[in-house]
């Protein structure tokens, strides 16, 4: 059983206690951490469906557009994710990608677009997509090389985009192209772009380590309204970033619900192993293992959730918060799901047991939205304004 303790700290109010305690007793009975199986689409699909039947989905977009609260609020989005992360880490992905995916909409949509797109994503019956990295653009966005040129009442989109999670069974994505207003980041505007748009392609499915939907998009003469911009030409970047800022923490969050089930596996392996005369957890040497992965946890937790209730109750930038607690809740859930493995011992690299499967799901987290090396160089910034 996880350590719920946290959930007394100062940042939370009694919704969130309750949000927390109604999301366990649902993801106990309705999702696992067992896999599965070969058709990662089609689970994802299911799960996204699952989420939205549930009622989990609504905490992704604003109340107006069929959303739990008025405004999307960190601190819950960081405790479905801590929840579900602990329960299976595609249920969490589905979940995330719903709220990073239409982010942009929710961001710099109009009432039109937000009508369109985010009732559906609430539901759970339209799956979102971020279109944002390329492969010489990724942490770098003012290296973007897609273009949106204006044509009459159109833009016409040329470019690729890579690493973009949902590709391949994305309702429609958020596409960031070059508008060239400005050199470097100012020039970039953002888009809807819907799936079977003609001149968008799924150029490549990508495999991965723990695996979950995952493609380069081909945009080749896509053409599509000029309605379908997201704000006004060269605000794109600003829409990018000031999502990233919402759903960062969220990250963070999803690796402490990972790290929290590694800790709860490697008790009870401790508990129970017999060595020597004893258990495991007899040993100084385990002791001082699990002390070290529950203070990483506590570590982290207080980083993440400092940084969500800054946004959500004194609606500060926490842009240098939340890199933080990026930056220290995946790192430090690596070493804690490191540790569970050599508690387990050779059973904790057998395919398919708890701790392999977190071994292989935390280790994309210290890369995406933002490796923990670019995480550095914002706080660094931050902290040297």
């Amino acid at each position: 059983m996880a350590d719920k303790s946290y959930l007394d700290w100062p940042f939370f109010d009694d919704a969130h206690r309750a949000l927390e305690s109604d999301l366990e007793a649902w993801a106990s009975k309705n999702i696992s951490h067992a896999g599965h199986g070969a058709d990662t689409d089609a689970a994802c699909r299911a799960l996204v469906s699952a989420l939205g039947r549930a009622g989990w989905l609504k905490y992704c977009v604003s109340a107006a557009y069929g959303g739990a609260r008025e405004h999307i609020d960190s601190r819950s989005l960081c405790i479905l994710r801590e929840t579900l992360g602990r329960h299976d880490g595609l249920a969490d992905f589905s979940f995330a990608m719903q709220g990073l995916g239409s982010g942009a909409i929710s961001i710099a949509g109009n009432d039109a677009q937000k009508r369109r797109y985010l009732p559906r994503v609430a539901a759970g019956e339209a799956i979102a997509a971020f279109a944002l990295s390329e492969p010489d653009s990724g942490s770098d966005v003012a290296a973007m090389a897609t273009c949106a040129r204006p044509d009459g009442n159109e833009y016409v989109l040329d470019g690729e985009k890579t690493w973009i999670s949902n590709g391949g069974i994305a309702d429609f994505y958020c596409v960031f192209a070059r508008t060239g207003e400005a050199p470097g980041a100012r020039g970039i505007s953002a888009f809807v772009v819907d799936a079977g748009t003609p001149g968008l392609e799924i150029a490549k499915r990508i495999d991965v380590i723990a695996p979950h939907p995952l493609a380069t998009l081909a945009l080749r003469n896509c053409r599509i309204p000029a309605t379908q911009r997201l704000g006004e030409p060269a605000g794109g970047f600003k829409t990018a970033m000031q999502t990233l800022d919402i759903f960062r923490a969220s990250v963070a969050a999803a690796a402490i619900g990972f790290a929290r089930r590694a800790l709860d596996e490697a008790i009870t392996r401790a508990k129970s192993r017999r060595m020597f005369g004893q258990v495991l957890a007899d040993f100084q040497l385990t002791q001082a293992a699990i002390a070290d992965m529950a203070t990483d946890i506590d570590m982290s937790a207080l980083l993440t959730y400092r940084a969500a209730w800054l946004r959500d109750v004194k609606k500060a930038k926490t842009t240098r918060e939340t890199a933080m607690a990026k930056m220290v809740a995946t790192e430090t859930s690596q070493h804690v799901i490191d540790r569970a493995v050599q508690i387990f011992g050779g059973l904790g690299v057998v395919s398919g047991q708890p701790v392999e499967r977190l071994y292989r799901e935390i280790r994309s987290l210290r890369i995406y939205e933002g490796a923990t090396e670019v995480q550095k160089l914002i706080i660094a910034r931050e902290t040297l304004k």
